[in-house]
Parts: C-alpha cells; sequence; structure tokens
C-alpha cells in the first residue's frame, strides 16, 4: 500500500530530488541540425549515449591543451 501523506511530492519533485542526490543537472544547448545529427550518428556508430560522447569529446579537447 502506498505511503500517504500530507504533502506528497510531483512527479517534477521527486525526479529533481533524485537528480540531485546522484549529482546530475540538465544542460540544454541550441545546435545545427547538421551537429545534432552528426552528434547522433557518431553515438550510435560507437555505441556510446550522447551525454557520454561528448562528455568525452570535450575531455579530449581539453588533454590538447595540457
Amino acid at each position: 500500500m502506498p505511503k500517504v501523506t500530507t504533502n506528497p511530492k510531483s512527479r517534477t519533485q521527486i525526479q529533481a530530488d533524485s537528480d540531485a542526490k546522484r549529482g546530475i543537472k540538465i544542460k540544454a544547448f541550441k545546435l545545427h541540425l547538421d551537429d545534432i545529427a552528426m552528434i547522433e550518428q557518431v553515438a550510435e556508430r560507437l555505441g556510446l549515449p550522447q551525454n557520454q560522447l561528448i562528455v568525452e569529446a570535450v575531455r579530449a579537447y581539453e588533454k590538447g591543451f595540457d
């Protein structure tokens, strides 16, 4: 049986609490359609989630400046 509370959390609040607990924050960008298609294709080809591909690419880019 579900827990009954006087002030139940909304689905949005539950998700926000979960994200905060895991140290995750949403980050959105406006990109050209061609760039989005490239990210999707490369991520699929490499078998990586798109967010992981972007993070690894940025880290590799930063290493190039050391």
